[in-house]
């Protein structure tokens, strides 16, 4: 009873739009009572009548409009804890203010590389309240003519995050790539020259890259896990110790071995500021996808961070990669890359993984194996304590498989979503906000795929009339992928002649050089 009162409190201002109903209700009943009434109707009375209904029917529907607008303000006042001024409440709130629309979970993405910018491009389609923690492992490296020049950290993988959280994508990505051609900038990258007068401005770099955000009209922040100069170091399973980066997967191939530990030098690398912060106050962290032992592994070595990952209550996500790198996860599994975490970082990092269904096209695989690398897979039954949720997160974009970025982002609101409803928020506007533009996206995805298999419908009908008769079925359904794993082969067959033709020079070589060794001999052996 005491809820249904509060309707009629004066400052829910509801009372009014109830007596305008109520007013309309009347007066349309007393215009139809007045027509059953009478038995003899003039002009006059009929223009009376119709004009009272007509009264009643719009008191009426201003009644329902107003008393549904201010059912809505009044929701947004009770329930959402997001606004800070709430006196002067209206349904523009709702419907344009962006702090209450674009303002979704708190989503802190680790990682770095290709794998990390996947992940942020999907993500700022739902929330606006994302962090990026990025690596920089390039120290040591050999550095750009541009970096020299300017004396710049390797922000390259920082760069890279930025883009992929702007909200105009193409035109950022074409100017923090541009390298001037001409004049007293020639050689320079324009992202350097940025980051180099954002220093001199703000009087570091950790300031530089936190301003960028407001500067790029960015969805979300990038920050870098540690401005301290960091080394990725590689201890392979023979003992060997490799200090850089980029000689890893060429050192592994090399000795025929395995990566049995990654470090970071030195090993006492402090986080940036605003790193655990963000850890501490997210709702849900992602980790990866991307280089398991350069990307993902190093960002999780810096002091203090996986502790705040596992002291947080946001829920852990894993996004497992879906094909493995030549030189670092060489055969590995869904499980091996789990394990690999678990045995640098220790448990409670991850409480859920989400890997794909592995439906790629066969031929796509086949080009794969041909450079080193194969399907991860999913042998999801050797690791305990975290639970496993498979998706269909790949796509094939200019001829390579990559996580889709839709999909992905997809993946880990739908989590959020079921862990907001665990809790029995259903009626939380983050959860109906999440859960409304989740559905809009699968729709639109639908209508995308129908629109699709429209047009493959239309250019097989095409095909099939200049299809010759003695084609068979298979053939005509399959001609595309047959050419492609030809053409694959024929590249292997290539390869293969190629190394064949050096190693039958080497050996050529070898007896021209011994022959001749062979006839000295025996032309001293005769002088004798």
């Amino acid at each position: 009873m005491n809820g249904l009162m509060q309707w009629f409190k004066s400052s829910n201002k509801m009372k009014r739009w109830m007596l305008l109903i109520l007013v309309g209700i009347l007066l349309a009943c007393y215009g139809l009572a007045k027509i059953l009434v009478m038995k003899e109707i003039s002009f006059g009375e009929v223009g009376e009548v119709i004009i009272i209904f007509v009264l009643g029917f719009v008191s009426i529907v201003l009644g329902l409009i107003f008393l549904n607008k201010r059912t809505l303000e009044v929701l947004i006042e009770s329930t959402d804890q997001r606004m800070e001024n709430k006196n002067n409440v209206n349904v523009k709130s709702l419907i344009f203010d962006k702090t209450v629309y674009d303002k979704g979970p708190n989503i802190v993405v680790i990682g770095g590389g290709t794998g990390l910018d996947t992940v942020l491009s999907g993500l700022k389609n739902y929330t606006s309240n994302l962090t990026a923690i990025v690596t920089i492992s390039d120290y040591g490296e050999d550095a750009t003519n541009s970096r020299k020049e300017l004396q710049m950290l390797p922000l390259g993988d920082v760069k890279d995050s930025i883009i992929s959280l702007a909200s105009k994508e193409g035109q950022i990505n074409k100017l923090f790539n541009y390298e001037f051609k001409t004049g007293k900038l020639r050689g320079l990258n324009f992202s350097d020259i940025y980051f180099s007068a954002m220093k001199e401005i703000n009087g570091n770099f950790e300031d530089s890259i936190i301003k960028s955000n407001e500067v790029l009209n960015m969805v979300g922040k990038v920050i870098p896990v540690t401005l301290d100069e960091m080394k990725i170091v590689a201890e392979l399973a023979n003992g060997y110790i490799v200090e850089e980066k980029s000689r890893i997967p060429e050192v592994v191939s090399e000795k025929i071995t395995k990566i049995n530990r990654i470090l970071i030098s030195p090993t006492n690398c402090r986080p940036a500021p605003g790193v655990i912060e963000a850890i501490k106050n997210a709702d849900c962290i992602v980790i990866g996808p991307g280089s398991l032992y350069t990307n993902v592994i190093p960002n999780l070595l810096v002091n203090g961070v996986t502790r705040a990952i596992k002291e947080s209550s946001a829920i852990k996500v894993y996004i497992s990669n879906i094909m493995t790198e030549p030189g670092q996860t060489d055969n590995y599994t869904v499980s091996d890359h789990l394990n690999a975490i678990i045995e640098h970082c220790g448990t409670g990092v991850i409480d859920y993984c989400i890997y794909d269904t592995g439906e790629i096209i066969p031929e796509f695989i086949k080009r794969y194996n041909l450079e080193g690398q194969d399907l991860v897979e999913q042998d999801i039954e050797k690791v305990r304590g975290i639970k496993f949720l498979q998706r269909n997160l790949s796509m094939i974009s200019e001829e390579h498989i990559r996580h889709d970025p839709n999909l992905v982002a997809s993946s880990i609101i739908e989590l959020i979503c079921d862990d907001l409803k665990y809790q029995d928020k259903q009626n939380d506007p983050q959860y109906l906000m999440l859960n409304t533009k989740l559905r809009e996206e699968k729709r639109i995805s639908k209508v995308k795929k129908n629109m699709e298999r429209k047009a493959k419908r239309g250019t097989k009908n095409k095909n099939k009339e200049t299809i010759k008769k003695g084609k068979s079925k298979f053939s005509n359904k399959y001609s595309e992928r047959i050419a492609s794993i030809r053409e694959a082969d024929e590249k292997a067959r290539r390869k293969m002649e190629k190394e064949n033709t050096k190693k039958t020079k080497k050996a050529t070589k070898k007896t021209k050089t011994t022959k001749p060794m062979k006839e000295n001999v025996k032309n001293s052996k005769t002088r004798k």
